[in-house]
């Protein structure tokens, strides 16, 4: 069975009041459409984890610092509504521009410290986007648990400090990455991939796995680099725009594997920006 399809934060507030008038608890997963397994699993932890599920869509454009990702950002609400019905989700939010962003909306989420490197490098103001839209679904659907993937781990580290550093009641849960048999973390990004742009992109997380493999075994990061960088573009990759090792509770830059630590890469592939990360 199809969830409804609310568009007015007004319908959501009178199902969530409804809800929680008798004490049930709300998850909700927060994603731009173009659906993917990985998406799905985060739907499955919080059916497991709550007694009711929202499952948002909203493509932020406060997020894009390029018009032209924006613009080819893959939109397929009716094909998103079909994957989610086995699921038994309770509501797919789907709410217009000015529900978000009303006429004279002049605020903006910053999170100091987390959002200046990596992806924030790359992609100025993305994660001030990131941290204003989810701080308004986390307020508009009021969930108890919010649930996220290990594959944008930079996003979840901000988006758990935003939540924390503000007050709001919403537990962030990240769930692990969820992969192609060929070790491709799962992207709606892929799917703008060719057959041969797949295979390239592929090699990534193979290229990743060696480099945290001469990490675990006490090597220095900083002689890898150039290696791993000469590797992905062998493998087809035409850009490399970091390799990154930080602490996985801090993201500072660490040049030992000397504690629980994250490896980061973003790289083109076929006319694509593919991130990912492995723990070390």
């Amino acid at each position: 069975m199809t969830a409804p399809i609310l568009r007015r934060l007004a319908d959501l507030r009178a199902l969530t009041s409804d809800w929680q008038s008798t004490g049930q608890t709300i998850g909700v997963v927060p994603t731009m459409g173009a659906l993917h397994q990985g998406h799905l699993s985060l739907v499955e932890a919080a059916k497991a984890g709550c007694d009711r599920v929202i499952v948002t869509i909203f493509v932020n454009p406060k997020q894009f610092n390029n018009p032209e990702d924006l613009a080819k950002y893959p939109r397929t609400e009716n094909e998103d509504a079909q994957k989610l019905a086995p699921y038994g989700v309770d509501a797919i939010y789907v709410p217009e521009p000015e529900e978000i962003y009303p006429q004279g909306f002049a605020t903006t989420v910053s999170v100091a410290g987390l959002t200046d490197v990596m992806e924030g490098e790359f992609r100025p103001g993305h994660f001030d986007g990131v941290a204003t839209v989810v701080a308004k679904l986390f307020l508009q659907t009021q969930a108890d648990r919010a649930y996220f993937g290990e594959k944008d781990y930079q996003q979840l580290m901000i988006v758990t400090r935003m939540a924390r550093d503000l007050d709001i009641g919403t537990e962030v849960v990240g769930c692990p990455t969820v992969r192609e048999p060929s070790g491709l973390a799962m992207s709606s990004r892929n799917l703008r991939l060719t057959p041969e742009g797949l295979e390239v992109a592929a090699n990534k997380n193979r290229i990743m796995n060696d480099l945290a493999s001469a990490l675990q075994n006490g090597a220095e990061f900083g002689p890898l680099v150039k290696l791993a960088e000469a590797d992905l573009l062998a493998a087809g990759f035409t850009q490399v725009e970091y390799i990154q090792l930080r602490s996985a509770e801090t993201l500072e830059p660490l040049t030992h594997a000397s504690r629980p630590a994250r490896l980061f890469a973003a790289a083109w592939a076929d006319g694509v920006r593919l991130i990912d990360n492995i723990p070390v």
